[in-house]
């Protein structure tokens, strides 16, 4: 399998995609079909098959970013940046096809239960995303030109266990597919403004 470095991190699978392979500026994941990490607060679906690679962070403020591209087949097939600290504690900021077919900003923050908040279309193929951990919270943020980037969310995830970050495939409701991850970083630098 494919290593993927993010500056200093070093991530490793928690679970393996279908396929990984290098690409120029990144690497090439293959979700596997049917899967997901989502626990309904419905007590409907309850999944943690997705794959996902991941490092433990260093204390204090940091940001993880890529570019992400997404072979969109089926509904909510996605991409994501991903934060986790135990089986019932954990987020995603995706890049999601929605149940209308369209490219979506989802994001998910998991304690016990998931809290699923769909953002908004992006007419783009490619998508920037950022996680930043910021004196004690965490702030998701999307762009389209690694430049502007808009709000999608900040929030707090205390649980036990070390908080790891990295990547996340799925495909929940397909068969499988492939997402492009460019310009993977980390980086100990404070976020400057929401």
């Amino acid at each position: 399998m494919e290593t993927i470095t993010a500056g200093e991190l070093e991530l490793a699978w928690a679970i393996e995609p279908t396929a990984c392979v290098a690409v120029p500026n990144g690497v090439r994941v293959t979700a596997a079909g049917g899967s997901d990490i989502f626990i309904s607060p419905m007590g409907v679906v309850s999944k943690t098959d997705a794959a996902r690679a991941l490092a433990p962070v260093p204390a204090g403020d940091w940001q993880l970013k890529a570019r992400v591209k997404v072979g969109f087949k089926d509904s909510w097939d996605a991409g994501a940046l991903f934060i986790w600290i135990n089986e019932s504690h954990w987020a995603k900021l995706n890049f999601e096809r929605s149940t209308d077919g369209v490219p979506t900003v989802f994001s998910v923050v998991t304690r016990g239960t998931s809290d699923d908040a769909v953002g908004w279309a992006i007419a783009s193929e490619w998508l920037w995303l950022r996680i930043s951990f910021v004196s004690g919270a965490f702030v998701f943020h999307v762009c389209s030109d690694g430049l502007s980037w808009q709000l999608v969310r900040q929030f707090t995830l205390e649980g036990e266990g070390p908080v790891l970050a990295g990547i996340e495939v799925q495909s929940p409701a397909g068969d499988g597919c492939d997402v492009t991850f460019e310009h993977l970083t980390f980086t100990r630098t404070a976020l400057e403004k929401l």
